[in-house]
């Protein structure tokens, strides 16, 4: 098979080349204005009348995706899957057939759920279209397993991207504590669009630990919540405001909007991820009871936290517990999102989903609210451990997003070496980031590692945040102190804002571990497991 032609080093200025923008209009007049430009529409939007109604569409669970091996060798037991990204059709609104570009044609893409142990082997084929049909940008891609310690070569860097007609096999070792993961795209300067067209799942890792203190089966209920704007063919509506990001007036929940969801009368837990590729979210429940926080992105928390409700960034994870025990049966319960400074809102943006009580059998199993869990090792770190301070700035300068004043553009200019850290394997580091750009927050995401959130602005993390993150939450004149240990692979990994459009224009830079100054790196992420020219069969 033979290896695809592609170049780490991409013109910048070509692939940059796109237009295609969405209208604020009448459908969407209650918009909070930006003070940024707004590019002039280029699609007619969606009118009013035609717009999906809140609380109509049924709830639905993302289908598991079986393996198509399973076995035992000498480094222990292993699933085989294969999955294809391609064009597909979501039917959002009445009458309207709203195209996607997705993992396996469907959105959100199937669930991988397997066990702690079990490595996984996950064969990703590129059958997507040369060229993105409506913004015209080639449509390579790059699949990101986030939360995974990947090791470089499979962990979705930016420059390691597969062509339409190729294919990659990543390898993902799964041995750290149960969490909730996604896979989402990551290709150089595409990434906002290529997830915004589809291309995100869930990833859900079990353990001994979280099976025995946690609901499972059906009353584990993974909750992908993204926004959208359609345009009047139903088509997705794509304009990022001079790269500051995207809001669109529908939320989804798995791909429905605004969905509602029959629950029994027990406890349930959700695994809440914002998909969104700028909007951050405030949620609560419309009774104002609180939720149970019983893990972030790394997993369990030391101690579970009742909140009232929490601020949720892109690419955020949090598992919350509620307890449907207290409402009888007919009683609707709406999550509703009070929204956060510097996003852009509209009419139904407030609403999410419902939930409608019904007096249905349950089991019994982990029907109980726990208060202590499991603490991750990176909560157990303190600041005498750390080596080193870094201290990283992220704001807007001549135009592009950057992270102490460069760009992902830069980096590439170093022929890949530019790096904000070096830390041996191991080492403890403590990262001092601050919000300098006014107007707007960042959702940081460090790849390969957890890390601990040390303080926000000189006060204690929020209650929500006190277990093992991989995202942090940078507001608007927020500096946050995190403390984290670089361990499990040596190489090269990805620092940037989830806010996509700020990644893709240029809000990301990278670091290494254990990388002596001038040794060969033999887990090159661009370089040692590149994608092959795809000559298997269609169902393979």
């Amino acid at each position: 098979m033979d290896a695809q032609p592609q170049s780490g080093r991409m013109n910048r200025r070509d692939i940059l080349r796109w237009s295609a923008a969405g209208a604020l209009t009448a459908a969407a007049a209650t918009a909070i204005p930006l003070t940024r430009e707004v590019k002039t529409a280029t699609l007619p939007a969606l009118p009013a009348s035609k717009m999906p109604k809140p609380y109509t569409a049924a709830f639905v669970r993302p289908p598991v995706l079986k393996p198509y091996q399973t076995g035992k060798d000498q480094l222990g037991r292993f699933a085989r899957y294969t999955i294809s990204q391609r064009p597909g059709v979501a039917n959002l609104v009445p009458n309207l057939r709203t195209p996607i570009y997705a993992y396996n044609g469907i959105f959100p893409g199937p669930v991988i759920e397997l066990d702690q142990g079990v490595r996984a082997y996950v064969r990703m084929r590129n059958k997507l279209p040369a060229n993105h049909p409506r913004l015209s940008h080639p449509f390579h891609t790059s699949t990101h397993l986030h939360g995974s310690a990947s090791m470089p070569q499979y962990d979705g860097y930016a420059n390691d991207i597969t062509m339409p007609g190729y294919y990659k096999e990543y390898r993902y070792p799964n041995f750290q504590p149960a969490r909730t993961l996604w896979y989402h795209d990551h290709g150089v300067h595409h990434t906002a669009e290529n997830v915004y067209s589809g291309l995100a799942a869930f990833y859900l890792m079990h353990d001994p630990a979280e099976r025995a203190l946690l609901p499972q089966g059906e009353f584990d209920v993974p909750l992908m919540v993204n926004d959208i704007m359609l345009a009047a063919d139903g088509a997705p509506n794509y304009n990022d405001r001079t790269h500051s990001g995207l809001w669109g007036d529908i939320i989804l929940v798995n791909g429905q909007p605004w969905p509602v969801m029959k629950v029994k009368r027990r406890v349930y837990r959700f695994r809440v991820l914002n998909a969104s590729i700028s909007r951050s979210y405030r949620f609560q429940l419309s009774t104002g009871d609180p939720v149970t926080m019983v893990a972030t992105d790394g997993g369990l928390m030391p101690v579970a936290q009742q909140v009232g409700s929490w601020r949720h960034g892109s690419a955020e994870r949090y598992e919350i517990l509620i307890d449907f025990r207290k409402y009888k049966a007919g009683q609707r319960i709406e999550l509703r999102n009070l929204s956060n400074k510097n996003n852009v809102d509209f009419a139904n943006t407030g609403k999410v989903m419902a939930f409608d009580v019904v007096d249905d059998a349950f089991t019994t199993v982990n029907n109980k609210i726990p208060t202590t869990l499991v603490g991750s090792p990176v909560m157990k770190l303190t600041e005498a451990q750390s080596l080193r301070s870094r201290r990283l700035e992220v704001e807007r300068k001549h135009d592009m997003w950057t992270i102490n004043g460069k760009t992902w553009h830069d980096v590439g200019e170093s022929g890949f070496r530019d790096v904000v850290s070096n830390p041996d394997l191991n080492d403890v580091e403590l990262w001092e980031i601050e919000n300098k750009s006014g107007g707007w927050f960042h959702p940081v995401h460090i790849h390969l590692i957890d890390f601990q959130i040390l303080s926000r602005n000189g006060a204690p993390a929020f209650p929500w945040e006190r277990g093992p993150k991989d995202v942090v939450y940078v507001g608007e004149g927020e500096t946050v102190r995190l403390l984290m240990r670089f361990e499990h692979q040596k190489g090269k990994y990805m620092i940037h804002c989830h806010n996509l459009p700020h990644e893709d224009h240029d809000m990301m830079q990278q670091f290494s571990v254990g990388l002596k100054a001038g040794a060969v790196d033999v887990n090159d992420p661009i370089n040692a497991a590149k994608a092959v020219k795809d000559t298997l069969p269609p169902w393979a």
